[in-house]
């Protein structure tokens, strides 16, 4: 049987004050993923341990069964992937985000970290800079900056000079805070050197230092600053990691699956996993992306796939900004223009499937971090019986007939 699994990143959430401590999900309008959990059965699904990271990397890996703490190696390596970046067995791959920060010069803070989302044209512009002036791999600690999507960029750290255990902070999970409290610092690793582990956070704070000058004076931060908009000031490095090895889907499951998503993270995750690649015109990963698109492409993919895993970013970037409105618009947009075009076209197209939707992870509103509370799951199966609820949201999910499921059983009950 065909299945596919929809990821609403991170659209779960905690009792919110201003909705009368309901969730957003509970008060979204989503008639067609409530239709999914009322024919399925529902329960809760756990994608992120009690400690480590509370990343999507981690998240993702999870729900497609894998053990995130042997196969995690940080997301830049899997956006490196999907970027067709290549990362040797030596390199060390981090992300790189064009960031915003304010306020004197001995109390930096983020003010968001993606730059007001600034343009991949822009972006890009900029990265060349920074690789033209601090990278191209020269050097004795050589580096290479390689442009991604909007804020979102690659660090490559060649040559086998540095190390992986190194402790960065994720901005998203930091705006507001101080620059001088989050600098790159060292932590123990099981393999790894600890002198290379120093001169890696030492170089990724030199490298930050000298950023600075060349970002502030780029014509594309002089054209914002008129402009009124958020400047690309700073880079901000994080998610440290080397090349994983880890099993396809097709070895652990029998499945050919293809991947859908605007976001590297998850397509690199598809090259790892062994499932092909399909990329949607428009696909953002805001709320403005192609969900009728992304749709389409999943219903045409189920032709010569056993599975697809699709994956719409948006709730989650609006939760990160804070924006409770933006949040609940984005469960919407999922419903009416996605799940409610992939139910109709599975009827009308004949196609007998498994449908799964949950987020990768929570992501408070209120906090703007990720969180680590097991994930509301809903699955419907053709022929299968289904349990006493009625929507989609998290309290319906504890009550559900799945329970709370772990490692790979969440998997092995989709494929």
């Amino acid at each position: 049987m065909k299945s596919i699994i929809i990821i609403g990143d991170g659209m779960s959430d905690l009792p919110v004050e201003r909705l009368g401590g309901k969730t957003p999900l509970m008060v979204a309008h989503k008639p067609h993923i409530d239709r999914v959990a009322r024919e399925g059965r529902m329960g809760r699904l756990r994608t992120i341990g009690e400690t480590g990271p509370a990343d999507s990397a981690v998240a993702n890996l999870a729900v497609l069964g894998y053990d995130a703490s042997a196969s995690s190696q940080g997301r830049a390596v899997l956006e490196a992937a999907s970027m067709g970046v290549a990362v040797a067995d030596g390199d060390v791959a981090l992300r790189c985000n064009l960031a915003c920060v304010e306020g004197p010069v001995d109390d930096r803070r983020i003010k968001n970290h993606s730059a007001g989302h600034i343009s991949t044209e822009e972006a890009t512009e900029l990265i060349q800079a920074l690789d033209a002036e601090l990278g191209g791999g020269r050097g004795p600690m050589p580096v290479r900056l390689h442009a991604g999507v909007s804020y979102r960029h690659l660090m490559v750290l060649p040559g086998g000079w540095a190390s992986s255990a190194v402790e960065c902070a994720p901005p998203h999970d930091h705006v507001g805070g101080r620059v001088a409290d989050l600098r790159p610092k060292t932590r123990e690793v099981k393999g790894e050197d600890p002198a290379r582990a120093a001169l890696t956070a030492g170089r990724l704070i030199e490298l930050y230092r000298r950023a600075v000058p060349i970002l502030e004076n780029h014509p594309v931060n002089v054209a914002r600053r008129a402009a009124g908009k958020d400047e690309a000031n700073v880079i901000w490095t994080w998610s440290p990691g080397r090349r994983p090895t880890m099993k396809t889907l097709h070895e652990l499951y029998g499945v050919r699956g293809a991947v859908i998503s605007a976001v590297d993270l998850v397509m690199g995750l598809g090259v790892y996993a062994g499932m092909d690649l399909i990329r949607v015109p428009g696909a953002t990963g805001l709320h403005d992306t192609n969900y009728e698109g992304k749709a389409e492409a999943a219903l045409d993919a189920l032709a010569d796939h056993d599975f697809v895993y699709l994956h719409v970013e948006a709730t989650d970037e609006a939760a990160h900004s804070r924006d409770l409105d933006l949040k609940i618009k984005c469960i919407e947009y999922l419903d009416q223009r996605l799940v409610r075009l992939i139910l109709d076209g599975l009827e009308n197209r004949g196609i007998e499937a498994t449908i799964a939707i949950l987020p990768d992870h929570p992501t408070p509103v209120e906090s703007g971090q990720h969180g680590r509370d097991p994930v509301p799951v809903a699955i419907r199966r053709p022929g299968e019986t289904p349990d006493a609820t009625e929507r989609y949201d998290e309290e319906q999910a504890a009550r559900g007939g799945l329970g709370l499921m772990v490692g790979d059983e969440f998997m092995r009950r989709v494929v």
